[in-house]
């Protein structure tokens, strides 16, 4: 039941894209009427069987209806609707092109009868007619479909499109479909071989779970050509999973990079511990989410672009707070460790709880725009668009950050108070000002990077302190101050999380990464790329 109407479902949502019919209107609607006068199963059966010869998809709609007991004729006149029940309501829609035709007394319909043979009869009526539809995408799910839910009854008709089939990925699919009906048929043991060869061929786990199925009830030979197959699968679906661990590495990689550079860079230039660096990410998350309720609400139309205008807005917002910090705050403390953390551990307590005034304390919706929704597959490799983008975004902000360090003469003023902050300020770099707009740019990168993070995780008022802690074990690993190193440290740290979590689970996976850092540490104080200079080597 649920083949019939997910096959019918398919045929009323594409029924516009496919060619036109071929058959015309008034035929298809005269031959819908005769089920008002049909007299038992058998005539309804041939009604169904003369809408399915006419090869037009639109009769699906009404085939599809008829399977789930929804198709009436109105006794007055014997004008045959698919009738939707509400109450003592009926409410009508056209047969053939599913428009609403209002609504009557459901007393004065009478449904037309359906029983399991009919449904049966109906699904190869429907499978027929998707598996000949026009536009090969129909085509491809109808066989994609068919291949998930194997039927033997679906041979004749599957057979019939691959001898039509002109389209190479369709046919590939219908040739997986047909394997995957045999197997299920009384076919030879022969033809079931081949069928297992061929799906075995494919290596996802959907044919996995096929032939682990098929496998429980075999015997002999068929029984060891399943397994073997079976083995095969596993093997490639376990060299795969290491592939699909990377991505996952990558993609945590990307936003501990994201959370991380930032603090790199007012660390590295200023020696401060930023406690309130978290704090930073959320105002850019919550920056998102008041531009796409003030989209929501004014231009619904531009809801695409609401991650592009949060961008910059985000960035204002983080750096203007930032710059706030360290001019009211930060500036007083230089020299002063542990009074500077905690400052900015009270910073970040005190913007948490405005945030919890003003926005309240649980979590809020920020969507993903349409070209961030989704996934798509390489091989066995599962994607989804929105890690995709966060991956090219952080490597475009950190490409754009490189280029500022490296080839502005703002970038060679913080290299320069970086390396030696004494000899920096004699040669006239005004080095407070260099650590204001530092301390912004730092918190502005964390607001950008909370635009990201607001489409892979919960906007709240604790979204930046699941960031902090590994952030901070980003920029020791990598190197303090060194862009390279936090790039190098963020992948490598977020790979060997995903390695471990299977077998060390989510939290001991962290702690295992944490001891080894600590090892590391011991070993090279100054991290993976450590910065020289005067100041660092005396």
């Amino acid at each position: 039941m649920a083949f019939i109407r997910a096959l019918g479902l398919l045929m009323v949502f594409v029924v516009s894209a496919i060619a036109p019919a071929s058959a015309d209107d008034a035929a298809i609607r005269a031959t819908i009427a005769k089920f008002a006068s049909a007299k038992g199963f058998p005539a309804i059966e041939a009604i169904v069987r003369e809408l399915g010869a006419t090869g037009d998809a639109r009769v699906g709609y009404a085939l599809n209806a008829l399977s789930e007991g929804n198709l009436s004729f109105r006794n007055s006149d014997s004008v045959v609707f698919v009738v939707r029940e509400s109450g003592a309501t009926a409410k009508l829609y056209d047969a053939l092109t599913g428009e609403a035709a209002g609504e009557e007394p459901k007393a004065g319909f009478t449904k037309v009868k359906v029983n399991n043979t009919l449904r049966r009869a109906i699904r190869d009526m429907i499978g027929g007619l998707t598996l000949g539809a026009d536009d090969p995408a129909v085509r491809l799910a109808a066989a994609a479909t068919m291949y998930r839910n194997p039927d033997a009854a679906n041979l004749e008709a599957i057979e019939a499109a691959i001898a039509k089939e002109t389209v190479a990925r369709v046919k590939a699919k219908l040739e997986d479909a047909r394997a995957s009906a045999i197997l299920v048929s009384d076919r030879p043991d022969t033809e079931k071989m081949a069928a297992v060869d061929l799906l075995g061929a494919r290596g996802d786990r959907s044919t996995l779970s096929l032939l682990t199925a098929y496998g429980a009830g075999a015997e002999g030979d068929l029984k060891l050509a399943v397994d073997a197959a079976v083995a095969r699968i596993n093997g490639s679906l376990a060299m795969w999973q290491v592939g699909q661990n990377v991505w996952y590495g990558i993609s945590l990689g990307s936003v501990l990079l994201l959370a991380a550079i930032g603090l790199a860079i007012t660390f590295g230039v200023m020696g401060v511990i930023n406690m309130a660096h978290g704090e930073m990410v959320m105002l850019g998350a919550y920056t998102t989410y008041v531009v796409q309720e003030f989209i929501r609400n004014s231009a619904p139309g531009l809801f695409d672009w609401s991650l592009a205008i949060a961008l910059p807005l985000a960035f204002l917002v983080a750096g203007g707070v930032g710059l706030a910090i360290e001019r009211g705050i930060i500036r007083f403390l230089y020299g002063r460790p542990l009074e500077t953390l905690l400052a900015t551990w009270g910073v970040s307590l005190i913007l948490q709880q405005a945030v919890r005034t003003i926005f309240g304390p649980t979590n809020q919706e920020v969507g993903n725009p349409s070209w961030m929704s989704g996934a798509f597959e390489i091989g066995q490799l599962s994607i989804t668009w929105n890690r995709m983008w966060i991956v090219v975004f952080t490597l475009t902000v950190f490409a754009i950050l490189l280029f500022v360090m490296k080839r502005t003469s703002w970038g060679l003023h913080m290299r320069a108070v970086t390396q030696n902050r004494r000899m920096a300020s004699s040669m006239g770099i005004r080095t407070p000002w260099v650590d204001a707009f530092t301390f912004a740019l730092g918190s502005g990168i964390a607001g950008i990077a909370g635009v990201a993070l607001s489409q892979i995780d919960n906007v709240s008022p604790n979204l930046g302190q699941g960031y902090i802690i590994d952030s901070f074990m980003v920029v020791v690993f990598g190197g303090v101050g060194n862009l390279w190193g936090t790039l190098v440290g963020a992948f490598s740290l977020g790979i060997l999380n995903k390695f471990l979590e299977p077998y060390a689970g989510a939290v001991l996976g962290k702690i295992i990464v944490l001891v080894l850092i600590i090892l590391f540490i011991q070993k090279r104080p100054r991290g993976l790329f450590a910065l020289k200079g005067r100041a660092i080597e005396a």
